[in-house]
Order: C-alpha cells, then structure tokens, then sequence
C-alpha cells in the first residue's frame, strides 16, 4: 500500500454507542458550508498578507498598497472580499478610509496557523 493512501477498516463494524452518541452533535450541511467558505478566504496570499499587515496597524488603502508592494485596485478588490467576509472593518476620516481586523478572533485564526505551519 502506498504510504499517502489513507488506511481504511478491513471489515464493516459500526460502532453503535459512537454513532448514538456522536451522530446529534454532527455539522449541519448548509453551516458546513458556511465554515469552509470562511476557510476558503484564508486561501489567497494577497489575503493573508493583507491580513497580517492589519495585525499591525488601522491602514488605508494607499498604504497597504505601498507596504504590500501591489495596486489600490487590487488592495481594494482583495479588501471586499475580506468585509464580506467580516474579517476586517472600516471607518472614514474625512476623505480617507482606514481598515482594521474585524475583531481579535481573525488574531487568532493567523496566529495559530502561523504556530501550526512554523513547528
């Protein structure tokens, strides 16, 4: 067997308790989606290094562009999908719009994927 195949039970046994147990408490389908959705933001580098720039700091959209080394234009398409997404937040001052994290959950969520990929 290749060693990247998962390893798969060599008779049918359900486990009746586990599946009695276990089975009320299962993901709903359309949550499930929702999650993975939420997941699947996480999946664009532009994203997350949007993301961990606003760790940092409130920033406009100007400076992103100039930290991140890429257009307003794309800074701005990258930052709807994260307010969509409600991972990051804005406020106006004048004519200028700062974005921030949403809240400390989206800290969390890089800094532990951070400590996961890194060790």
């Amino acid at each position: 067997m290749n060693k990247t195949e998962a390893e798969c039970c060599e008779v049918t046994c359900v486990h009746n308790e586990i599946v009695r147990q276990i089975r009320p408490k299962r993901l709903k389908e359309e949550l499930s989606k929702e999650l993975a959705d939420f997941y699947k933001v996480f999946g664009d580098s532009t994203r997350i290094r949007i993301l961990w720039v606003l760790l940092e700091a409130e920033v406009c959209v100007c400076d992103l562009a100039e930290i991140l080394e890429m257009t307003q234009s794309a800074i701005s398409h990258q930052l709807r999908v994260l307010k969509q997404m409600k991972l990051v937040k804005n406020r106006r001052e004048g004519k200028t719009v700062y974005y921030s994290l949403a809240d400390d959950h989206i800290e969390t969520i890089i800094s532990q994927g951070m400590e996961h990929i890194t060790e």
